[in-house]
């Protein structure tokens, strides 16, 4: 199984620490089998847990030019017709998928184009199916810009347990289907605001996978 980068530090920290307080706990406490036993057993149930949570699967999308694929795994949560005020200052299409702490957290690029915008805010960490937290939690806005002229938002946002978002983008650079968009550490959504018009190809509460699963595509 493949690691992804941004598990680095936080993998050999665990690693060191987990084999710290086992060394000491077997050294100190030898006799107390009750104890060092059950303790080696949680640390690698831990540490298999997080090395899962980092875990970074092969993946290529069977999505033609004019559809978008999901940027991340997790459930549809919202589809519907709202204000979009940051970027476009008009109404889009938004889509928006839940991301569990047992989800791969790695971020995909939803679609060929250009990186026209770019943006980060501090914000609050209100659980990340909240109302207000496409607007109030910290987050990350990335518009990507289509051969075909069309622009997508994409707006990674924190959640009650997500404390650092990365994004990779930067205005200007020219991406491509199964390229890193960035990473969210622990559960967390993303937000995805099409244009109007934008033909929806998935449902309310559907699974979805990042890099391969098709959410809509684009006008005509």
């Amino acid at each position: 199984m493949k690691l992804h980068k941004e598990g680095t530090m936080i993998i050999a920290g665990s690693t060191f620490g987990l084999l710290a307080l086992n060394f000491a706990s077997f050294t100190l406490l030898s006799e107390y089998v009750l104890i060092t036993w059950p303790l080696l057993v949680l640390s690698i149930a831990l540490w298999a847990i997080i090395l899962w949570f980092f875990r970074l699967p092969a993946r290529s999308h069977k999505a033609a030019e004019n559809e978008l694929v999901s940027p991340c795994d997790g459930k549809v949560v919202v589809i519907e017709e709202v204000e979009e005020s940051e970027y476009f200052k008009d109404r889009r299409l938004q889509i928006s998928v839940f991301m569990s702490s047992l989800n791969v957290h790695v971020n995909w690029v939803p679609c060929s184009g250009e990186v026209s915008y770019v943006k980060y805010h501090p914000g609050k960490y209100l659980v990340a199916w909240h109302p207000k937290s496409s607007t109030e939690n910290e987050r990350s806005t990335i518009v990507i810009k289509h051969n075909s002229r069309h622009e997508v938002l994409v707006r990674q946002i924190a959640g009650a347990l997500a404390r650092r978002i990365v994004y990779y983008l930067r205005p200007q650079q020219k991406v491509a289907f199964n390229e890193e968009l960035g990473f969210i550490k622990f559960g967390s959504r993303v937000d995805l605001y099409l244009p109007i018009g934008s033909q929806v190809k998935v449902k309310l509460g559907e699974k979805v996978s990042g890099n391969h699963s098709i959410l809509a595509s684009w006008p005509d």
